[in-house]
């Protein structure tokens, strides 16, 4: 979906700023939610792509105001009302709760099985690769970007609609996040990593030799018109 989250090769955001010996949290409250996202993939409740999704339906002001984990909670908040694990209710209660008795007891649950799980490094780091169809296109092959804007969620970056580019890896089949997102199935397709020239995102004020590799799903692709299909 076009939101405000679909900023690649957009003006106007000023340098990429890097914080020297960043830490992996900023803040206490930021290991909770890291942590309560993993239990909601090690069981199966929210897999990555509607957790992306989840992020993209942000109204886009809270959006770009928010930092990193305060996105993921916003997400972690809105899939778990839509499944039905939790009600809007009963989170607003939660937080008028806590506004009001800061120091209040936070509930316990003790789940020794599931912090052994936890404790795997690999969990809920899932595999996405999955058996799938022959790729229709080869290393070298041209192709052209779809120009689509579905209302869902897709991996199709904006700037990269209706551009042409070339095949630079043929990479496997993958779970295709479009329907993934949405309940609609994993629909495993090929994946391709996808060169395009600076020249043919950004005309003229590209970068002399710039190009940018972008791994794209095969329905995201066609030949360019005229070449055979």
């Amino acid at each position: 979906m076009n939101g405000a989250h679909d900023m690649g090769g957009m003006h106007g955001f000023g340098p990429v700023v890097r914080e020297e010996n960043e830490p992996v949290f900023h803040e206490e409250w930021e290991k909770k939610v890291f942590m309560m996202s993993r239990v909601t993939r090690v069981r199966g409740i929210i897999n990555i792509d509607e957790s992306r999704h989840g992020i993209e339906r942000m109204p886009p002001a809270e959006y770009l105001a928010a930092s990193y984990y305060e996105r993921w909670l916003s997400s972690l908040e809105r899939n778990l009302v839509e499944k039905g694990v939790v009600t809007q209710e009963e989170l607003e209660a939660r937080v008028r709760l806590l506004q009001e008795q800061p120091d209040a007891p936070l509930p316990r649950r003790e789940d020794p099985d599931l912090i052994a799980v936890l404790r795997t490094p690999s969990a809920g780091r899932d595999q996405y690769e999955r058996p799938g169809a022959a790729p229709r296109f080869a290393e070298g092959d041209a192709v052209v970007t779809r120009n689509e804007h579905p209302l869902g969620h897709t991996r199709l970056p904006r700037y990269v609609r209706g551009k042409r580019g070339t095949i630079h890896a043929v990479r496997g089949s993958y779970i295709f996040p479009d329907t993934h997102a949405h309940g609609l199935g994993e629909q495993p397709q090929p994946m391709y990593t996808v060169a395009f020239e600076g020249g043919e995102l950004w005309g003229p004020s590209s970068e002399p030799r710039e190009r940018v590799y972008i791994d794209l799903w095969e329905s995201y692709l066609e030949p360019p018109a005229g070449s055979p299909s």
